[in-house]
């Protein structure tokens, strides 16, 4: 970019959540525009959301491009599937799911049911964020954005420098 500018940082996360609404609490003071995809219209109800700048119903709304990452945030709706390999279709910079990395995740059977090749599989993260033996969902949150900060800056995310 023109005069060391740095891209927009955009953020989609995908299913309301405590995860969710803590990476949109964090992610608005770090720069970046956020997004929430719920397409459970029932999990939406109350006021506006206090945290982030809009929510949608589906992936295409959010319209995510090449300074995006999204973020599956609950590994046990059925949509996981169908969600993740419209996210690898598109042009996001980076794709992930949360889950336990000491388990093959769901969405790895969900993709090869929908005969997503395994390169492809390959590019959902899991784990996400950096290694802080995060627990709960600020924690999960602090670790993610941590994380993607240092992916997009080419850094390694810990204490080397």
């Amino acid at each position: 970019m023109e005069n060391g500018a740095q891209s927009p940082r955009r953020l989609i996360a995908v299913f309301e959540s405590p995860v969710s609404e803590m990476l949109f609490r964090f992610g608005v003071e770090l720069g970046f525009q956020t997004v929430l995809v719920e397409p459970d219209p029932t999990r939406l109800g109350g006021t506006p959301r206090p945290h982030g700048d809009t929510y949608v119903s589906d992936l295409s709304a959010a319209a995510p491009d090449e300074h995006t990452d999204i973020l599956l945030t609950d590994h046990h709706r059925p949509e996981i599937g169908a969600l993740l390999r419209e996210a690898l279709d598109g042009k996001a910079r980076w794709i992930g799911i949360l889950g336990n990395p000491r388990h093959e995740g769901p969405h790895v059977v969900a993709l090869r049911e929908l005969g997503v090749p395994e390169d492809e599989i390959g590019r959902v993260h899991r784990p996400v964020g950096l290694n802080i033996g995060s627990r709960t969902p600020a924690e999960i949150a602090v670790a993610t954005l941590a994380g993607l900060i240092a992916d997009r800056n080419s850094r390694p995310g810990g204490f080397e420098f």
